[in-house]
């Protein structure tokens, strides 16, 4: 099966808390993202001030049913949302896997 794999980036507003926006980003991926189906991971990356997420799901439509389940916009995801600058220009790719290379 190939997973596919939603790439963000981004920066927090100036005078956000990096620790508190990791615990509401563990409370979003625990109460809502983790319970769609197909979910495999959420990740976080971060150099200096730019950030980076990613989302794996086993398929493309599972990735895109929890998309659209966020277009609503539920207390849990906007206050994730209140955490990043200027969101209007907030990058998102979603990737398909072509191989995952693992140690043997």
């Amino acid at each position: 099966m190939t997973n596919v794999v939603y790439l963000n980036t981004y920066k927090l507003k100036e005078g956000k808390s990096a620790a508190d926006f990791m615990l509401t980003a563990e409370k979003l991926s625990n109460e809502f993202i983790s319970k769609h189906k197909g979910f495999v991971s959420l990740t976080f990356l971060v150099d200096g001030d730019n950030w980076a997420d990613y989302l794996v799901f086993e398929t493309m439509d599972d990735l895109m049913a929890l998309v659209k389940s966020t277009q609503g916009c539920d207390d849990l995801t906007e206050e994730f949302y209140s955490f990043i600058d200027d969101l209007e220009n907030c990058m998102g790719t979603v990737y398909t896997v072509m191989k995952d290379f693992k140690p043997a």
